[in-house]
């Protein structure tokens, strides 16, 4: 009778360690499954701000060309706030397009709480308008 206890003693330790494994292991995949999806939601984020950025980007150009557009058709063009799309193109132009004083075209492309800024330099000559520079301003 002795051997008896004895082995339904030992039972239970097995079944006690099965249970203690089978804990660990699900344990284990339960946090490699919460740092992959973690990790998609910051890769999804990052996505979204890059796409953002991008868009920002792409309607501050589209104001620089339409105020390139507008000096062209009328050499005292100041500048103008102008909506693209779900953005805000704001334009500003400086300069009297002389060989001494070029005009800069600024415009500051929004979305949401993105900004890109770009700026063309420009210059008259003989009646031509010749853009001298052009590129992203970075702060």
């Amino acid at each position: 009778m002795n051997q008896r206890v004895l082995q339904q003693h030992l039972e239970k330790i097995e079944r006690g360690q099965a249970l203690i494994t089978l804990l660990f292991f699900t344990i284990i995949g339960i946090t490699i499954t919460s740092a992959a999806v973690v990790m998609i939601l910051v890769n999804s984020l990052s996505g979204t701000k890059q796409q953002q950025g991008e868009i920002a980007y792409d309607i501050a150009q589209s104001g620089a060309e339409n105020g390139l557009l507008r000096l062209i058709r009328n050499p005292t063009y100041t500048g103008e706030t102008l909506n693209v799309g779900s953005g805000t193109a704001i334009i500003t132009v400086t300069g009297n397009g002389s060989s001494g004083n070029p005009y800069v075209i600024l415009s500051k492309g929004t979305t949401g709480i993105f900004m890109r800024e770009e700026e063309i330099t420009a210059t008259y000559q003989n009646n031509l308008l010749t853009v001298t520079s052009r590129g992203e301003v970075y702060q």
